[in-house]
């Protein structure tokens, strides 16, 4: 029973150490969630940067447009001395549209980029809400592990008492037995004085 008690006292100190160690790792598992958190917040804000830059490129793309179709419009009216001209005007023109173009898929692409920081985000801080609740679940076990190690130790002080006490017990019988013996080793030996002096007594009897 005793060895029981030690060998449960042992185990507790032990689930302390794992729970404690897990402790540590929920701790790490949040910081990490947070720091996700703030990246994806960083992502966000750097998104939303590159949207405006995007819309002021949009902007930009669609007035060089006008104004090369503007510029079209006087080459051809300035006939064959404008041909030089509208052939530049139609380059730029393209280049807008390309522009306006390449603008719309970045924009795209940003689009998706914060739909992923969003949900990047949602995610962690659907870990930190658990990690937090994890903690506290620790946090509790940590508790009744230690009521429980509380209550162990003072079973085995309680027991090694006991076990004191025993073997007190077992000396004081094993002394008992021993005066026991002793006693009736006196009691055959008198046994024995006492016949010697009655023989000694009838003797004397006989004499007289």
């Amino acid at each position: 029973m005793t060895s029981n008690v030690v060998s449960n006292s042992e185990n507790i100190s032990k689930m302390v150490q794992v729970a404690n160690k897990v402790s540590s790792s929920v701790d790490l598992g949040e910081s990490l969630a947070n720091k996700t958190s703030v990246s994806m917040d960083s992502i966000n804000e750097q998104t939303q940067a590159i949207a405006e830059a995007i819309t002021v490129i949009d902007q930009i793309a669609f007035q060089t447009n006008i104004l090369s179709l503007n510029a079209a419009v006087e080459a051809a009216t300035a006939g064959e001395a404008g041909k030089g001209f509208a052939v530049v005007a139609a380059e730029v023109r393209n280049l807008a549209s390309r522009s306006a173009e390449a603008a719309k898929e970045i924009k795209e692409l940003v689009e998706n980029a914060t739909l992923g920081a969003n949900e990047g985000k949602s995610i962690s801080s659907e870990m930190i809400k658990g990690y937090n609740e994890l903690k506290s679940n620790i946090d509790e076990t940590l508790r009744l592990i230690s009521d429980v190690e509380v209550s162990s130790k003072e079973q085995r002080t309680g027991i090694e008492q006991i076990n004191d006490t025993i073997n007190d017990l077992d000396q004081q019988t094993q002394k008992n037995a021993s005066v026991a013996n002793q006693t009736n080793d006196i009691a055959i030996e008198t046994e024995k004085i006492a016949s010697k002096i009655l023989e000694d007594v009838e003797e004397k009897k006989f004499i007289e």
